[in-house]
């Protein structure tokens, strides 16, 4: 991933997720050095994901798959490269949160070696405002990982 990319990483980001990272988020991962990966098909950016490590472990930020283009193998894919690049930055536990409600992206964690390991109570913002208060609410996160 490089900054001529953001606009087609926001896109996919927007299209997948109700509360998307902004782009200052991307920017700050890029200036950060972190891995930043990005998957294409016929010259479209169709996923992404980005990855810290430090001190031993990974840490996978964000990995995302363009809607129309999931349930195809590329979110394993691109999880099954960062791990790779973790391994030969001599990280040897990769950890990743993900939202409670994504059952989709729980089961391919699992099926790549994934444990929950915990529960963030209230992690992310919640897509919708309460009906009763209007405030937004909040969901959990699971927390995962995994040896290397």
């Amino acid at each position: 991933m490089t900054e001529a990319d953001l606009s087609e990483v926001m896109q996919v980001e927007c299209e997948a997720y109700a509360v998307p990272w902004t782009e200052g988020i991307f920017r700050d991962c890029l200036r950060a050095n972190y891995c930043c990966l990005v998957a294409d098909r016929a010259g479209r950016l169709i996923g992404h994901a980005v990855m810290s490590v430090a001190a031993g472990e990974c840490h996978i930020l964000n990995l995302c798959v363009a809607p129309g283009h999931q349930g195809r193998g590329l979110g394993r894919q691109l999880l099954r490269r960062v791990l790779a690049l973790a391994r030969q930055r001599e990280a040897d536990t990769a950890f990743l949160e993900v939202r409670a409600s994504n059952r989709g992206a729980i089961q391919l964690y699992q099926a790549e070696g994934f444990d929950e390991i915990g529960l963030r109570k209230g992690y992310y913002p919640a897509a919708e405002a309460s009906p009763t208060s209007g405030r937004s609410s909040r969901e959990d996160a699971v927390l995962m990982a995994r040896a290397l």
